[in-house]
């Protein structure tokens, strides 16, 4: 069974669904849109995210909400109230998300480093248009064995390791290229 947060529905975000999640990305999304509408002396964004997490904990009927739905919704409610501006200007905001590279490399497949890289970015450009923003990354030691097709760590799997580590590190530092720069951490044995 899955106990939900405050009975918040889960969130999907891509092909990810978020269940641990506070709320704090709500505020910082309808700040960005006040901001981008050049509303700066909007001084409702705490009463409005108060009034988006008691509908997701007391009204919303969905056990899984899509994050572009949630947004929508939010749209709608700005519209209601006044803030057409802030409403047009409002984009789609992630909570944190936790992504395992294990399936990125069983997807891949043994042997096939380039093909996981790609599976990788491909997901991570994936997950940046549905609106994260802030990815945390596990199993990556892992996902080096399993790329490796090894059952013991070796130093075949620590540089395989480092290179993952160094192409998440790349990623990170990319975000003036892109209009949502990624916050990429990595957790585990390191």
């Amino acid at each position: 069974m899955i106990s939900l947060i405050g009975n918040r529905p889960a969130l999907q975000v891509g092909r990810y669904q978020v269940i641990d999640y506070d709320t704090a990305w709500l505020g910082d999304a309808l700040r960005r849109a006040a901001l981008a509408a050049e509303r700066h002396d909007f001084p409702f964004i705490d009463d409005i995210r108060s009034g988006i997490v008691q509908y997701l904990e007391q009204r919303c009927p969905l056990r899984l909400l899509p994050l572009n739905d949630l947004f929508e919704r939010m749209r709608k409610m700005l519209t209601t109230i006044g803030c057409e501006t802030i409403a047009e200007k409002l984009e789609p905001l992630a909570p944190p998300l936790t992504v395992s590279l294990l399936h990125a490399a069983r997807a891949a497949g043994n042997g096939f480093e380039l093909a996981f890289f790609e599976c990788l970015r491909s997901e991570l450009e994936e997950l940046r248009n549905a609106g994260a923003e802030e990815i945390r990354f596990i199993d990556l030691k892992e996902s080096a064995l399993a790329l490796r097709g090894s059952a013991k760590w070796d130093k075949h799997c620590e540089l395989l390791q480092d290179e993952i580590l160094t192409f998440l590190q790349a990623r990170d530092r990319e975000g003036q290229d892109f209009d949502r720069r990624l916050r990429l951490r990595v957790e585990g044995d390191r």
